[in-house]
């Protein structure tokens, strides 16, 4: 257990310096202000894109995504469980404000499973393959992010016309893109300077969304966001007490061990930034978002590799 632990302590110290990074930048003043939304618009429409593009493009095959269908199925109950829990949960948290509530239950419902999770689990599964299934698994989160999650971080006035418009984004194109490519063999026919510009493309998002989380945190007040007990509460949760439930419930449903390794990974990542990005376009409130984001990403540097070293000796 211990060897595990410190396997995977390492690529998220890596992690750390990329966040420590991004915070001095925001604190030095080396970068102007808006750079975090310069580079959130980076990751959103170009390489996240690029990663999933790249990935499905190199791994994908009929064979492939059969094998992982029992993968989606257990990720779809997981998802599903997720809201169930997060939703009531979420009326614990005393708030007045209705948009704030809905802070807690996208936080409570959803990990950093994109940004975080496509970073660390090639470096610690071992492995791009791994990264290809890992996406797979997270499919069913992505669809009900964008019918649901992204809506109700919009305030009411501000939401336009139907929800299911949301999943024809360029992020969610370049998925199917990528998959269409792979199952009907038209990626042999793209040009090879288009599959190497996508592969360099996809190798940048990792750090760089690290580099970008740290660089939000960068511009709060440290005594603002350490004074707020309910953000740690909603971290122990986000970090233990939430991956611990839905690992157990799939694994009583009979998931295998490779299922709830990308559960894991999928649950148990920090608190995302999309509460912060979506209150700060709307001039809504993001010290509770940023609270959650800073805290969650320190601690999970021990959570992280402390519950991954004990799931890998747990006789499944």
């Amino acid at each position: 257990m211990l060897k595990t632990f410190l396997a995977t302590l390492n690529p998220m110290l890596v992690i750390f310096l990329c966040l420590l990074t991004g915070f001095i930048l925001r604190r030095t003043k080396r970068l102007p202000e808006n750079s975090d939304k310069v580079l959130s618009q980076l990751e959103t429409y170009v390489l996240v894109p690029a990663l999933s593009f790249s990935t499905f493009l190199e791994y994908g095959t009929p064979e492939s995504l059969m094998s992982n269908l029992t993968g989606i199925m257990y990720a779809s109950v997981a998802i599903l469980l997720a809201l169930g829990i997060a939703i009531p949960l979420s009326n614990l948290f005393p708030t007045t404000d209705y948009y704030q509530r809905n802070i807690y239950r996208y936080s409570l419902t959803f990990a950093n499973y994109g940004f975080m999770g496509n970073a660390i689990v090639p470096v610690i599964l071992g492995g791009q393959e791994y990264l290809y299934r890992y996406l797979l698994f997270t499919l069913p989160f992505s669809f009900v992010i964008y019918l649901w999650g992204l809506p109700i971080l919009i305030p009411k006035e501000h939401r336009k016309g139907n929800v299911l418009k949301n999943l024809f984004n360029f992020p969610m194109i370049m998925v199917m893109a990528g998959l269409l490519c792979a199952l009907t063999g038209l990626g042999n026919y793209l040009p090879g300077f288009v599959t190497t510009t996508v592969g360099n493309l996809k190798n940048c998002m990792g750090p760089i969304a690290m580099v970008l989380t740290g660089f939000v945190i960068g511009g709060y007040s440290f005594k603002d966001m350490l004074t707020n007990k309910k953000v740690y509460i909603a971290t122990g949760l986000r970090l233990l007490i939430l991956p611990a439930i839905i690992l157990g419930v799939l694994y009583l449903l009979g998931a295998s061990k490779d299922i709830l390794m990308l559960a894991f990974f999928a649950f148990a990542t920090p608190l995302g930034m999309n509460t912060v990005v979506f209150p700060a376009a709307f001039g809504g409130e993001t010290k509770t978002g940023a609270s959650m984001a800073m805290i969650s990403h320190v601690l999970c540097i021990i959570t992280i590799p402390l519950l991954y070293a004990l799931l890998s000796i747990l006789p499944i």
